[in-house]
């Protein structure tokens, strides 16, 4: 349908936005947060609504935790932050990131981040979306499954070729160093996209293994971006905290390029500031096509997110999130093994559960209908089907090897969580 329905003296005088039938206005499809969000709002779901068990969103519980930091809940306005802020971020705030990546994993190395390698940008998406459109005419490599809002991006930006790289869950969906180099050299890629720890899999890179992967990028020259806005929420090892940032040997050479932000790991989603770190060169090119592509981001949200950056903030931040999170991971997967929902892989990141329903009743086995089976019960999760990366939609209607997938979010607070497995226990019970 187009946008606007033409009368026919609209169209006799050519005044009208469709010509000869043609639309010009492209529909973009829902992502999978979206899509489940607007499904659910038929049955009369808002945000902060009573009654509802939001496993769908990728949000933290926001307030406050034991042993964590007390929450900003108001900012300050200083008489020039009612002006246009840098495109590439307060400086202030780009030498905070850049000091925390520092402390955090570069302690010792010759080579340490600066202001000028880090740019500040208005949400993860903003931050994704500036560095797409400064990567150059390449093969571009992206896993499958990985997080929903790559599929759009990798199609909007045309310079350069998505390639998929599929993962199998029969092998937790594994790729080593050396699948990596084969890949790169077989499919001549010159940059990856990917999360890590992966949303939704929760398969997390880490140690010698992201060693490894850092090393291979940097011998071969193909660019790793990587989408680090879990590495906080992390349940397997000892680090606390994981970063390729780690493994980096010279900050304006190798070509690592990291995401993050208050989002998900300080748990503010709503300041929406995300940050890049990476060589000089890139974060030069990220900063002008954040002049056309969003202007940057809001400077009364970035002066207040300074003060979080601390290390000592940071850490005890990390210690509470790991104390609450965990439990709550272990009950979901517990009582969701209870139900018959199997794992290829158990979480070793994020706040995500990935599950797979092929042994619960044929009724709600496919994704689709025990999501809304579960709306029924004012339960939302997130279909498989959305994490089957698909730029421009090439695969020939082909059903999705993720259509009896189901994400299952443990970021809201354990009470949430139990009224959630009580009402879909009673769902899986009453199918058929």
């Amino acid at each position: 349908m187009s946008v606007h329905e033409p009368n026919a003296a609209s169209a006799r005088k050519g005044g009208d936005a469709e010509l000869n039938g043609v639309d010009p206005f492209r529909r973009v499809p829902r992502t999978g947060v979206i899509y489940v969000s607007v499904e659910a709002r038929k049955r009369g779901f808002t945000m902060g609504a009573e009654g509802w068990c939001n496993l769908g969103q990728g949000q933290p519980e926001t307030g406050p935790l034991p042993g964590a930091p007390p929450r900003v809940t108001n900012i300050p306005v200083a008489a020039s932050d009612l002006d246009y802020a840098p495109v590439p971020g307060l400086w202030e705030l780009r030498e905070a990131v850049a000091a925390l990546y520092n402390q955090l994993y570069r302690r010792g190395m010759p080579s340490q981040y600066s202001a000028e390698n880090v740019a500040i940008c208005g949400g993860g998406r903003v931050a994704i979306m500036r560095a797409a459109a400064a990567i150059g005419p390449v093969h571009l490599g992206h896993f499958l499954p990985d997080y929903t809002a790559y599929e759009e991006l990798l199609d909007v930006f045309r310079r350069f070729q998505p390639i998929p790289l599929l993962l199998d869950p029969e092998d937790g969906y594994r790729f080593g160093p050396d699948q990596l180099r084969k890949e790169i050299l077989g499919l001549g890629l010159g940059a990856i996209l990917m999360s890590n720890a992966c949303n939704p899999t929760g398969k997390l890179v880490r140690s010698e293994e992201l060693a490894r992967w850092v090393a291979t990028a940097r011998e071969l020259g193909c660019a790793l971006l990587l989408d680090e806005f879990y590495s906080h929420y992390v349940w397997a090892g000892d680090e606390a905290m994981v970063s390729a940032a780690r493994y980096v040997e010279d900050v304006d050479r190798d070509p690592v390029v990291l995401f993050d932000g208050l989002t998900k790991n300080w748990r503010y989603p709503g300041f929406r500031v995300s940050w890049i770190v990476g060589p000089r060169k890139l974060i030069d090119s990220a900063s002008s096509a954040g002049s056309f592509l969003d202007g940057g981001g809001a400077a009364p949200m970035q002066r207040a997110a300074i003060e979080l950056l601390e290390p000592a903030h940071v850490r005890a931040e990390t210690d509470a999130i790991r104390a609450a999170f965990r439990p709550k991971r272990d009950r979901l997967l517990g009582r969701l093994r209870g139900l018959g929902v199997r794992f290829d892989r158990e979480p070793e990141g994020t706040f995500y559960a990935w599950g797979d329903l092929r042994d619960l009743p044929p009724s709600i086995r496919h994704s689709e209908d025990f999501f809304q089976a579960a709306l029924d019960r004012k339960v939302i999760c997130v279909p498989g089907h959305f994490f089957d990366v698909d730029p421009g939609k090439r695969r020939m209607g082909r059903p999705s090897r993720f259509r009896h997938h189901v994400r299952f979010s443990f970021g809201p607070s354990m009470e949430v969580l139990d009224e959630a497995m009580d009402r879909l226990a009673a769902m899986v019970h009453e199918a058929d």
